[in-house]
């Protein structure tokens, strides 16, 4: 058993208290509250911290493993070179802080894994296996020859292409055969794909309607990637229970989220590190285009979102792999900080990080992102006060312990 006792205890959801205290026993928490209400723990171990609060959760990321701003690089580098990559990206998220991710598409289906199984150490991982793309859609490799595509893609674990609904059926399917926690439809044109616009729809209706129907049926969610607002209201409609990026959320966007309970995971940070370090970081021009060409909108959709009181998850994008590039993993708490520029309050921030993160997962969320009695033990001390600055919690060495199911990892 082990007791943290804090200046500042961060819930995850509500008020925060004043001399808090955490009691973890084994993978679960005991007690959340103000300390002169925690029970007698006699020969536990006690720790004594200036601010406690839940491990944090990035709810859109990729172990890619690839070291330049070019997706494409996904078909260059060997499978075995990538999956020693994101063992150390793993380590170092969970270092600073993240003790879940939800994984967007990536190889973090099978990194999940190793972790879990205690032979590497990370975060908690729910991942979607390959993303779901139509031909000469966001997830297409354009530029390569369609054979190509038909052969190789599906071993790269980046996404999937399908057309048609018993297609998409088998494409559903073949994530759920993997061990997917969720499925993810690219349901617009993205920013890092070199044909295809990011307004315009991907997939019908009648594929979108069939492809959340089969995940439904084994408790997944579908997270859609949408910029353009026919993308977002068509997987609105369809059932799909996340929007990814939602570039072009507008008023009527706003309430049909609202209605529906979905989430959004807007991604900030990742538009943000392209503006600035796209160019440097090799990718290649046509996205470097639409990045600058949709940044602005994305920033007002953003700050609408907010104002309109649409449920926010953090999420970052980031599919880079070691320590310095563009968008490495560890910094995923940056996004923190373009939340609260765009006008959340830090609390509300640290809720979309820690509280929101598991309703990214429907039926699969697992009991975590609160400091509440019998919750996962996911737990970080941090060494200033976010609340007074939510930079704070930018700098690794600012956590200063984390536990991940009631284990101290760090510290």
């Amino acid at each position: 058993m082990e007791r943290i006792e804090a200046d500042l205890l961060i819930p995850g959801s509500g008020e925060p208290v004043k001399n808090g205290a955490v009691v973890i026993d084994g993978s679960r928490i005991a007690f959340a509250g103000p300390a002169e209400d925690a029970p007698k723990t006699p020969g536990a171990i006690v720790h004594r911290v200036p601010v406690v609060m839940p491990g944090l959760w990035d709810a859109h990321g990729h172990f890619f493993g690839i070291r330049t701003g070019d997706i494409l690089d996904v078909s260059r580098t060997p499978v075995e070179v990538m999956s020693a990559r994101i063992v150390k990206d793993a380590e170092r998220v969970l270092r600073a802080g993240f003790t879940s991710v939800r994984e967007a598409g990536g190889w973090g289906i099978h990194l999940a894994r190793v972790v879990a199984e205690g032979t590497v150490p990370g975060p908690h991982i729910y991942a979607a296996g390959s993303a779901l793309s139509q031909t000469g859609g966001h997830g297409d490799f354009h530029s390569l020859p369609l054979e190509i595509i038909t052969a190789r893609l599906p071993s790269l674990r980046i996404s999937y292409v399908c057309d048609g609904v018993p297609e998409c059926l088998k494409a559903v399917r073949t994530q759920l055969r993997a061990g997917a926690k969720l499925i993810k439809v690219l349901a617009s044109g993205g920013v890092m794909s070199e044909l295809d616009h990011p307004v315009h729809q991907q997939f019908s209706d009648e594929e979108m309607r069939a492809i959340v129907a089969e995940a439904t049926r084994a408790d997944r969610i579908v997270a859609a990637h949408c910029h353009g607002k026919p993308g977002i209201v068509a997987a609105l409609a369809a059932g799909c229970r996340t929007i990814e990026h939602g570039t072009y959320l507008d008023e009527e966007v706003a309430e049909m989220m609202l209605a529906r309970d979905a989430v959004l995971v807007p991604t900030r940070f990742i538009i943000e590190r392209l503006v600035t370090h796209a160019k440097a970081a090799g990718v290649p021009e046509y996205a470097q285009a639409k990045v600058r060409a949709i940044e602005g909108q994305h920033r007002k959709a953003l700050s609408l979102a907010i104002r309109k009181g649409v449920r926010i998850a953090l999420g970052t994008d980031i599919w880079m792999t070691g320590a310095e590039g563009m968008a490495p993993w560890g910094m995923n708490a940056h996004e923190l900080v373009h939340l609260v520029e765009a006008g959340m309050r830090p609390l509300q921030a640290i809720e979309a990080a820690t509280a929101n993160g598991p309703g990214t997962l429907g039926p699969q969320a697992p009991s975590s992102g609160q400091l509440r009695e019998g919750f996962d033990a996911d737990v970080i001390a941090v060494a200033k006060n976010p609340l007074a600055d939510i930079r704070v919690l930018t700098a690794p060495e600012n956590i200063v312990n984390v536990w991940k199911d009631g284990t101290l990892v760090k510290g």
